[in-house]
């Protein structure tokens, strides 16, 4: 009886501490606000003269796919809770590795994508910032061979980026 009573003083005075505390619901470590409710991610355009006509449309899919599959949150066309928006900024294939005096032996696919994030319940977290990411690839390679591999890689480590600045912290 008495190791009831004492379970059961634990379990109310826990309860009782959890409803005190403004809670941030956490997916995968992220935190978010717990008046969240929807997420906006606005068409990303491009600005990068040399990109391909595809490269914001596959960088705005890939980015709603990740707040989609790592949040419980509902994805708006705008104006959610919290939002992303921003464009391509820059697009350039350069030689990173020079060998034998004046050939390259790899060059890098460099992105940057300027974001704005706007969180309405916390303007703290609210930034607007540039992210850069490259892949390197052989020079024997041509970039018309790899480059649709190179982006989806780039636009991968582009969102983490992201997500994680707007959600986790970072």
């Amino acid at each position: 009886m008495l190791k009831n009573l004492f379970i059961l003083s634990v379990l109310i005075f826990a309860g009782s501490g959890m409803t005190r505390c403004k809670a941030k619901y956490s997916l995968n470590g992220s935190t978010i606000p717990v008046e969240a409710k929807t997420i906006s991610v606005l068409f990303f355009t491009n600005q990068a003269p040399l990109a391909g006509p595809t490269l914001a449309q596959k960088f705005t899919e890939k980015l709603r796919d990740v707040v989609s599959s790592q949040t419980n949150l509902a994805l708006k066309q705008n104006a959610g809770d919290l939002n992303f928006e921003g464009y391509i900024s820059e697009y350039s294939v350069a030689p990173v590795a020079i060998q034998n005096g004046d050939a390259a032996a790899l060059n890098r696919l460099t992105i940057t994508v300027v974001v704005k994030y706007t969180n309405k319940f916390d303007k703290s977290k609210d930034f607007d910032q540039s992210f850069t990411r490259f892949s390197d690839f052989k020079a024997t390679e041509t970039l018309s061979s790899v480059e649709n591999a190179k982006i989806e890689d780039i636009n991968k480590q582009l969102t983490e980026d992201i997500f994680n600045k707007a959600f986790n912290n970072w």
